[in-house]
């Protein structure tokens, strides 16, 4: 079981003894002419020159709805792949590429934890090969040559009180939320009100994501709607001309990047979109990569199965034309106690009842991954505070509910703490499943909308405000509704209000706004009080960081 940390994660990863990239992409049977090293541990991987065609089988790690106890959702899905990789089997880890904004403010990285983790941790946490970045630049570039066409004559008669396009910036900062440009003079552009969104909750994150070759991104960038003409027509980047320029700005980005396990699993950490606000799961041209040169993928989408898995499944797998082969669900028994009313300060002290109450949570995300048709298992995180009449509640219950469960220890033991596990999945993936999307695109918004509230969140329905009725109105206006959705929503809750944990009954979700993202691919439901950017905590994970004379990364979690 999980113990007290004696070292750092950093401390662990700084001490790992990595093999060259060159090693890991030979034992991948990628092509030493397929890699273009960043240094002696990271390449990217030009994915015109990988033949291979295995088609891997897909597995999706997600979990319980988050709490600050920590689930161990990515160490979890680390831990899975070098269990799997000791068991002989041929596999390549697929994860998302962390956000500067969760890393210097308050969640973390998203490299793992203990002996479970990705390497080079600090490089990967930092800015990587700069990836977000060039997405950040191509964003922003958008925005720039919008407000210089309406400078130079505004030839498309673009209105200004109605462009929908926002800045970006890779970094928690609630002051940029909502602000002014122009502002000087004529020389200095037209004022306008704009705003910054998180880069990770973009579109161009989200297309990045989703495409599936150069051309298709090209194509998708210039399906982006950025406003509306004073006639109240869209205006797409198409109009605009740019499509190719901002795609030259992320042809390199585009390119998946190769890590490594600290057993030496490949890794494949490409694309980072947040799942709360956005889909929540790494690229499809990475998870295809992975799928075309290994036997098994294991992969994981953010946060509680209610958000990144919805998502995975009625979008990303949709888009890929693949589908989840088997599905983990992570959880632990003192996040399940802190659904259950307990603070965390006291998770320490057995509570067999507080477990019973937070059961419940864990409960709801089986059934929304048996409502796609797939069985899953949960895997139990242990931690040294785990009593055992508590270990023996969860595991009596599971039994009695006919739920798969298995033990795990990958923080402390690595691959070999998550055997059991590995183990599970391998019977899984030989069982057929009948994986299905809740809706069809075809389906009204309204209906979509309600088929997630209702299935997957266990809520009774939607209420729409006048705002979010008007954009439905137009969307359907303008033949856009046959799209699938994307739920912004707190991951906190089921419902749309952070504060109410474990399993709450009887709620309804409020839609406050309904966005068009064509070129992603997706219609955003902006519900209860979402933010697309996030602020900073009181005492930002910065505080603790440091860099030592030589360059050594101090305080990095």
């Amino acid at each position: 079981m999980t113990t007290t940390k004696k070292l750092t994660d950093l401390q662990i990863a700084s001490q790992a003894e990595m093999k060259l990239i060159t090693e890991i992409a030979e034992s991948a049977q990628i092509p030493l002419d397929a890699i273009e090293q960043y240094g002696r541990y990271k390449a990217k991987i030009d994915t015109t020159k990988i033949s291979g065609s295995a088609l891997g089988k897909v597995v999706l790690v997600t979990a319980t709805s988050p709490t600050p106890a920590g689930e161990g959702k990515s160490t979890i899905t680390v831990g899975l792949s070098d269990a799997l990789k000791q068991l002989d089997q041929k596999v390549i880890v697929a994860l998302r590429e962390p956000s500067l904004g969760p890393v210097m403010g308050v969640k973390g990285g998203a490299t793992g934890g203990g002996y479970s983790q990705v390497v080079p941790m600090e490089e990967i946490n930092l800015h990587f090969t700069g990836d977000l970045h060039a997405i950040t630049s191509a964003n922003n570039a958008l925005a720039a040559l919008i407000d210089n066409h309406i400078h130079q004559g505004n030839e498309l008669q673009i209105d200004p009180r109605r462009i929908i396009w926002k800045r970006v910036l890779d970094i928690n900062d609630r002051s940029l939320r909502n602000i002014v440009v122009g502002l000087g003079g004529p020389m200095q552009g037209v004022p306008r009100e704009d705003g910054f969104d998180i880069t990770v909750a973009s579109e161009i994150m989200a297309i990045f994501c989703l495409a599936t070759s150069l051309e298709n991104l090209k194509e998708r960038l210039a399906n982006i709607v950025i406003g509306y003409t004073y006639m109240k027509e869209p205006v797409f980047v198409r109009d605009l001309k740019v499509e190719g320029a901002l795609t030259l700005l992320l042809k390199d980005a585009f390119k998946p990047n190769l890590v490594q396990t600290i057993e030496g699993t490949p890794a494949l950490i490409h694309g980072g979109p947040f799942a709360n606000i956005a889909h929540g799961c790494n690229s499809i041209i990475a998870t295809q990569t992975a799928r075309n040169l290994a036997d098994i993928v294991v992969t994981e989408a953010g946060f509680g199965a209610d958000l990144g898995a919805e998502k995975f499944m009625n979008i990303k797998a949709r888009q890929g034309g693949f589908a989840p082969d088997a599905v983990v669900v992570v959880t632990t028994i003192r996040a399940l106690k802190m659904h259950g009313g307990v603070t965390k300060t006291n998770l320490s002290e057995e509570n067999v009842e507080a477990l019973i109450n937070g059961i419940p949570n864990l409960e709801k995300h089986i059934q929304t991954i048996r409502e796609f048709g797939i069985e899953p298992v949960v895997a139990l995180n242990r931690f040294v505070t785990d009593s055992e009449a508590e270990l023996i509640t969860i595991l009596n219950w599971a039994h009695a509910n006919n739920v798969r469960i298995s033990r795990t220890n990958v923080w402390e033991e690595g691959g070999k703490g998550g055997l059991e596990l590995a183990q599970q999945v391998l019977e899984i993936l030989e069982e057929p499943q009948n994986f299905a999307p809740l809706y069809k695109t075809t389906d009204s918004i309204e209906e979509k909308i309600n088929a997630v509230v209702q299935r997957v969140y266990g809520g009774e329905g939607v209420q729409f405000t006048d705002q979010a009725k008007k954009q439905m109105a137009q969307i359907e206006q303008f033949d856009w509704d046959d799209l699938p959705i994307c739920m912004a929503k707190t991951q906190y809750s089921l419902s749309d209000n952070p504060k109410q944990l474990g399993r709450p009954q009887g709620f309804t979700i409020i839609v406050r706004e309904v966005i068009p993202k064509l070129g992603a691919g997706f219609l955003v439901c902006l519900t209860g009080d979402i933010m697309t950017m996030p602020g900073l905590p009181k005492e930002p994970a910065a505080l603790r960081m440091d860099v030592t004379e030589d360059g050594q990364a101090l305080g990095l979690f």
